[in-house]
């Protein structure tokens, strides 16, 4: 699969992701984001779905911490 295939115009490929970008994708994808993400990149999200995935990220932390 080429690099274009896998990816939209400015979204991006969620193979090659770092641990805490990974967490963010996971939340993305459990919010129903994960397509969007993919096809139109982390700039197409609203400010509130934006709020929403950071504030699960924060909470996900805090309990791996515990």
């Amino acid at each position: 699969m080429s690099e274009k295939s896998k990816k939209g115009k400015n979204g991006f490929d969620p193979s090659d992701l770092k641990p805490e970008e990974m967490l963010k994708f996971e939340i993305a994808q459990e919010l129903g984001l994960g397509d969007k993400v993919i096809q139109e990149g982390w700039r197409s999200l609203t400010a509130k779905e934006s709020g929403r995935i950071g504030g699960l990220i924060t909470k996900k932390k805090r309990e791996m911490k515990k």
